[in-house]
């Protein structure tokens, strides 16, 4: 296994390893990429400050979210058809998210159906969800969801239309992989 030290590391494992047009889809952005220009500037613009002579040996990150303990405060945001990038996707981002005692948002775009992510084991989800014109699609989904034991519905309004991603224009990409709409 490669020792992985920094998310940049990440990015040139994945272009090594994964077919262009999907390495493409998970690196650009839509139009101009102007969203992702400045993410990336905004990031590389957080600094971690060392604090010197305190004790650090009792540090605690857990932290509550919704009323959810959870270790840290970091959860995994909803990324689409994980599968493309790996076969074992969402199931082994759910189990991750459990072994770190995370909360994991299933992307409405998942490669994994909702029953199959409950199948991995315990831990707290979330389904991500937009409001879709069908509103009887969206109440099966939260049904679902509910069914399932997920604790929260996160709701996105940002993409009222898919994106106009030019690299995968330039690779005809239409649609990636089996997914569900959760």
């Amino acid at each position: 296994m490669v020792n992985i030290t920094n998310v940049s590391e990440y990015e040139a494992i994945a272009k090594e390893k994964l077919p262009k047009m999907i390495y493409d889809y998970y690196a650009s952005g839509a139009e101009d990429e102007w969203t992702l220009k400045e993410n990336r500037n905004a990031f590389s613009r957080i600094m971690f400050r060392p604090r010197i002579l305190i004790d650090v040996s009792k540090i605690d990150l857990t932290t509550t979210v919704l009323g959810f303990k959870i270790s840290m405060p970091i959860m995994i945001a909803p990324t689409a058809v994980q599968k493309t990038a790996h076969p074992e996707g969402e199931y082994a981002t759910a189990r991750a998210a459990s072994a770190a005692g995370t909360i994991m948002t299933l992307s409405s775009w998942a490669s994994s159906s909702i029953e199959e992510i409950v199948s991995t084991g315990p831990g707290i989800r979330f389904l991500q969800l937009y409001l879709f014109k069908d509103r009887n699609m969206v109440i099966e989904l939260v049904r679902r969801a509910e069914n399932a034991g997920f604790k929260a519905i996160v709701l996105t309004a940002d993409s009222p239309v898919i994106g106009r991603r030019e690299a995968s224009i330039k690779n005809r990409l239409t649609i990636i992989g089996n997914f569900h709409l959760n």
